[in-house]
């Protein structure tokens, strides 16, 4: 435990919150969370079933 003299030498540095994705510092916009993954099922005959994300 630090006394009140080192404290006010040198006081607690706060803690800097490091970002998980730096390399997106200049461009937020490309950051993309996905939300909701489903699967659609289209309504014509003889159609794959086509999956869809919110992003």
């Amino acid at each position: 435990m630090p006394t009140i003299k080192q404290l006010i030498r040198n006081p607690r540095k706060p803690i800097r919150k490091v970002s998980k994705s730096p390399a997106l510092a200049g461009c937020p916009q490309r950051r993309g969370r996905c939300i909701r993954l489903y699967v659609r099922v289209v309504q014509i005959m003889g159609s794959f079933n086509s999956d869809h994300g919110f992003v």
